[in-house]
């Protein structure tokens, strides 16, 4: 029988000797295979035994965490509360039963409570990592394994999360610039600047999933980039993160001095994700989302935006407010990024459950080996990982069953204007097409009935055109008087951009002005 007090003591003894803000993966690897050893458990061959199973999970959650969690969940109680409710596939019955726990352990609950963990969050963490571990026992007996989700990140923002970190991989440079900032100074403001598609908001989107960041995605296909809307969810994570008293009304200024007030030398330090910093929708001149100049200590804003000048930059600090910037065009970093790219190819291929296999096979009927694929196709992505997520499907759905290799787009811009060439949108015949386009340029979240309205054409006419495009829009489900219908906007800014530089979609156009007048009328109405 295991002791898990044993298992606990192990991991204690590796603790760092100084606090680390970002653990490396690659060292809490070492760190959780030395203590396996130390504990003479495999590595690699897991027993089905729920026991060891849990000693497992300690250990690879465990490691570098807080000791006041450790002693928490290395009761026995504890451990048969957990699989009662992995068993019931019912994660909050676990949540009910530690806060139970808690509260007749007032000695515990304290040192939790000035260890300043949030212990929702390390519960959600703890049980996906014993599901995780379960699965490699290979073992009927943890069927069916449970969706073990406790709502830690806003719900908002849980789909963009993972979608963002489903197949990601690479990008060790620009965390090790991100560790080094927040290694060498107290506070400050950490800027990831890049084109569309360089994967600014997948290398955010990791940095919260491992390491539970409080955050705010500004997300222009949704409507959500507003000072009121990132200052309302923020506002919310903080409160219930470090339990603050009055802030229900507080500004950023004042919810992050309240929260550095609540940190000690010895706890992890407030980092506020913010992606997409240049899609935030505010007048005036003021700094965006109203950042603060100065920081208290231990507050840090890491912060990703497209490239921007003096007048777009809107981001005015004191002179003491430490800052630092990685631009991802540098050419510092284009062959590190390439590199990536080259990691992310096999990687979709191997592990995409919708499209790897028929990739697989259309390199297969090409007598193409995979190197050479992968080459050609990192070339022609010019490092753009979106470039990646449209061409990669599109050659596994037969988009390109008549195109050599050498003759796919060359770039995301070249792999817009394909797409547009393929739907005839350059001939008479389809203006109906460009119109439809239009009204999603002009107006944004709209629903097909209301373009069929403005067009005057059938409502089934601007679905079939909506379908030509839907890999470039967001589909947004909404009511009205009880009914669900369905509203849809461009997805990226990127192709936005690409669609206002069109001739064809120029408002200036005659075909255009009367959709122009519509659009004002309805507007009109509207406001009315």
């Amino acid at each position: 029988m295991i002791e898990f007090s044993a298992v606990v003591s192990q991991i204690i003894e590796y603790a760092p000797q100084a606090r680390q803000l970002i653990i490396t993966q690659a060292q809490k690897n070492e760190t959780v295979i030395k203590v396996l050893q130390k504990l003479n458990l495999n590595p690699t061959q897991i027993p089905d035994e729920v026991d060891i199973v849990y000693a497992y999970t300690l250990v690879e959650y465990g490691v570098y965490k807080h000791e006041a969690i450790l002693k928490l969940l290395q009761q026995k109680t504890v451990k048969d509360d957990f699989w009662r409710a992995y068993s019931n596939n019912s994660p909050f019955e676990f949540v009910t039963s530690i806060r139970n726990f808690l509260s007749e352990n007032i000695d515990l609950n304290k040192s939790i409570i000035q260890a300043n963990t949030n212990i929702l969050w390390e519960l959600e963490r703890f049980g996906q990592i014993f599901v995780s571990v379960a699965k490699r026992t290979k073992s009927d007996k943890y069927l069916p394994y449970p969706v073990w989700e406790l709502d830690v990140y806003p719900k908002e923002f849980k789909a963009t999360i993972d979608q963002k970190t489903q197949l990601f991989c690479g990008r060790e440079f620009v965390f090790e610039r991100v560790r080094e900032f927040f290694r060498n100074k107290d506070r400050g403001y950490f800027t990831i600047v890049g084109d569309p598609g360089m994967g600014k908001s997948a290398i955010a989107a990791k940095l919260i999933k491992d390491y539970c960041f409080p955050c705010y995605f500004n997300i222009f296909a949704e409507g959500r980039r507003t000072p009121e809307q990132f200052l309302a969810s923020i506002r919310e994570q903080l409160i219930r993160r470090y339990s603050l008293q009055n802030a229900d009304n507080d500004n950023l200024s004042a919810l992050i001095q309240k929260v550095s007030e609540k940190l000690t030398q010895n706890n992890d330090p407030l980092i506020i994700v913010i992606d997409a910093l240049d899609e935030v929708e505010q007048e005036g001149r003021d700094n965006l989302l109203s950042l603060p100049q100065n920081l208290p200590k231990g507050v840090y804003f890491l912060l990703t935006r497209r490239p921007y000048n003096l007048q777009t930059k809107r981001l005015s600090l004191s002179p003491n407010t430490p800052t630092d910037e990685l631009d991802l065009r540098d050419d510092q970093y284009t062959q590190l990024s390439n590199d990536d790219v080259k990691k992310y190819i096999p990687l979709f291929i191997a592990e995409d459950k919708e499209y790897g296999e028929n990739l697989r096979q259309w390199i297969q009927s090409r007598n193409i080996s995979q190197v050479h694929f992968v080459d050609t196709v990192a070339a022609k992505s010019e490092n753009n990982f979106m470039y990646l997520q449209y061409i990669l499907p599109g050659i596994a759905k037969g988009k390109y069953r008549d195109l050599q290799l050498e003759g796919l787009p060359e770039g995301l811009q070249g792999y817009y204007q394909l797409h547009w060439l393929n739907m005839g949108m350059e001939e008479e015949a389809n203006q109906i097409k460009v119109k439809v386009l239009y009204v999603l340029v002009d107006i944004g979240i709209v629903s097909p009935k209301l373009i069929a309205e403005i067009l005057d054409q059938e409502e089934y006419e601007v679905r079939a055109v909506l379908k030509d495009w839907v890999e470039y829009l967001t589909e947004k489900e909404s009511l009205e008087d009880g009914k669900k219908y369905y509203q849809y906007s461009i997805y990226h800014r990127s192709f936005l951009d690409f669609l206002k530089d069109k001739d064809e979609l120029h408002p200036g156009r005659e075909i255009l002005k009367e959709v122009q007048k519509s659009i004002a009328d309805y507007l009109l109405r509207k406001m009315a």
